[in-house]
């Protein structure tokens, strides 16, 4: 876990620090596992056509990789966007 997500949490007692770390990881694990679940949908809706096969064919699997990798980029730029925004933020300082 990023120690900066822990920035105001050194003035709680030591167990609720380390019950609010187990609650960050469990966040983190969440989303994640959203992300992945919803890049598998998209992708398995949007090309694969048939189960006549076990295995993809030439043409599923090309669309499938590019179809993670521009949902990987996207996500990734929406993070790195997101966190450019956070930081220009006024602090309730």
């Amino acid at each position: 876990m990023d120690k900066s997500m822990l920035g105001d949490l050194a003035s709680l007692p030591e167990e609720d620090q380390m019950r609010m770390s187990a609650m960050i990881d469990q966040i983190q694990i969440r989303d994640s596992l959203r992300m992945y679940n919803s890049l598998v949908e998209k992708c398995f809706t949007d090309c694969v056509d048939s189960f006549k096969r076990k295995s993809l064919d030439k043409q599923e699997e090309t669309c499938i990789k590019r179809c993670a990798e521009k949902f990987l980029k996207h996500s990734m730029r929406v993070g790195m966007r997101f966190a450019e925004l956070n930081q220009g933020a006024p602090t309730p300082d």
